[in-house]
């Protein structure tokens, strides 16, 4: 209650800001307003952003259907806020998620809390192509993390990502970028955070966490940042590719997914590994066409959690591989074709499930690129040890 109280005061005092300063109508999905000081010395960019969605899932057994399932959710609803403060070179970023999704997963460790903070962080250039971040955003993993939930060129992210993501954490992150040649660039980053993920009050309860990642683009930048952006819509010139490499070392993890996933007790307290993972990715785009392969490898010095005694608990670390291959094409400047596979391997002696393969065609209608778009699949998911499930998916998408 008392959280919901601030957010209304919070908004209250936006709309009292606006009034005193000098603002400016953004074009549509730039965010409702911007702000600016009379001194020039901040500004700030205030959105808002919607997801519906809707679902139906078939088990399938001997050629028929069965167990129908339907759902219909706010997927997400967020508030989204960026600027500078005191410099062009210090930035910000502050993301609010309001739907339950966005919410979930409160818990002792973020004070019995609805967990409303996706990103808070300040972001400084300090020296030339250097720049220092500093807060709770996400770490520099898989791409297809990174992407944004509103730039997805299908209503929703893999199973690997789901399996294998290491999501938003709180720590320092340190980014570089630099040309090798007059078109090939370099990006750099490194992470430290604390290791449990995003909206943690009462912690550290394991050790650190350490990402690097390494990223080469041959043919220079893509076109408004379509490296981390699901389809061409900017239908690229000439070939753009981008290609990633990311480790991170969850150094005494006492969660099941290093730093997500369920925390891992025992007798004494908390079950603690070191938990590592790998992720390679690519995306190419040309023309309308694109394309993105992601690999997951995540293994842990000792991933099956044990009592003093040495009996087990129950609680396993999600060690094995994923692959996930995606590609699409717009047959038009706003209708696009799309098309994934994905293929989940968990270590079956360790986890004790086979392998999953998740076949996906998608549709997607950008009315206003992905800032007012509408976006439907359909998967097959074929399971080893459980019924094969048909699932259908219907989402509208809209940014301000």
């Amino acid at each position: 209650m008392k959280l919901r109280i601030s957010l209304l005061l919070s908004c209250l005092l936006v709309l009292n800001v606006v009034s005193a300063q000098e603002t400016t109508a953004p074009s549509f999905g730039k965010g409702l307003f911007n702000l600016v000081g009379k001194d020039n010395a901040w500004s700030m960019n205030i959105g808002a952003r919607m997801q519906f969605l809707g679902t139906s899932a078939w088990g399938i057994e001997n050629a028929g259907f069965e167990d129908p399932t339907t759902s219909m959710l706010v997927r997400r609803a967020r508030l989204k806020f960026a600027g500078f403060a005191y410099s062009p070179k210090l930035t910000y970023k502050l993301e609010i998620g309001l739907s339950n999704r966005d919410i979930s997963g409160a818990s002792e460790f973020t004070s019995n809390a609805p967990r409303y903070i996706l990103d808070a962080v300040l972001k400084w250039n300090f020296h030339q192509n250097f720049v220092l971040w500093f807060g709770q955003t996400k770490l520099p993993g898989n791409r297809e993390r990174v992407i944004s939930s509103g730039n997805l060129q299908q209503v929703d992210r893999s199973l690997l990502n789901s399996r294998f993501n290491i999501d938003r954490d709180f720590g320092i992150q340190l980014r570089h970028h630099f040309n090798l040649t007059e078109k090939f660039i370099v990006k750099e980053m490194f992470s430290i955070a604390q290791g449990e993920g995003r909206n943690v009050t009462s912690g550290n309860l394991g050790g650190h966490q350490y990402t690097t990642r390494v990223e080469f683009l041959p043919f220079g930048n893509f076109a408004s940042k379509g490296d981390y952006k699901g389809s061409d819509l900017k239908f690229e010139n000439t070939p753009k590719l981008a290609i990633g490499a990311s480790y991170d070392f969850n150094n005494n993890a006492v969660k099941n997914r290093s730093n997500q996933g369920s925390y891992m007790k025992t007798d004494t307290g908390f079950y603690q590994t070191n938990i590592s993972t790998l992720f390679l990715d690519a995306m190419f785009k040309y023309k309308g066409f694109s394309f993105m392969a992601e690999y997951a490898h995540r293994d842990a010095a000792d991933p099956i959690a044990k009592n003093t005694d040495g009996s087990l608990t129950g609680d396993i670390v999600k060690v094995g591989n994923g692959l996930n291959l995606q590609t699409g094409y717009l047959i038009s400047k706003t209708w696009e074709l799309s098309g994934r596979y994905t293929n989940i391997s968990l270590d079956e002696k360790v986890v004790g499930k086979g392998a999953e393969n998740q076949y996906t065609l998608g549709l997607s209608r950008y009315i206003v690129g992905h800032k007012l778009k509408i976006q439907t699949d359909v998967s097959y998911l074929d399971l080893v040890a459980k019924n094969n499930q048909l699932m259908f998916r219907l989402q509208v998408d809209i940014h301000f």
